[in-house]
């Protein structure tokens, strides 16, 4: 099964969850019970967003992590002119 990486942008939170391609998680409490993580005081409800990361951005031992490195910082960017960097 593929591994994907979720931001809340409500809290900063980058999580690597495992899932079949078919399964989507909108809200930061299905992404919780899929990655076994307490909620914490972030409303269950709050929205969550997909990475396009390929899987290189965190590893699976580093869930959590609330800084993602830009898509630049990786080397992804054609001469840094996404702006992200």
């Amino acid at each position: 099964m593929p591994t994907y990486d979720y931001r809340c942008e409500s809290n900063g939170h980058i999580v690597e969850v495992m899932h079949r391609m078919n399964d989507q998680i909108a809200t930061w409490g299905e992404l919780c019970t899929k990655a076994g993580i307490e909620p914490g005081n972030t409303p269950l409800d709050t929205p969550v967003t997909r990475l396009a990361t390929g899987g290189n951005v965190i590893s699976h031992s580093s869930k959590g992590a609330s800084e993602p490195m830009s898509p630049c910082a990786m080397g992804n960017c054609a001469g840094g002119m996404c702006g992200l960097g």
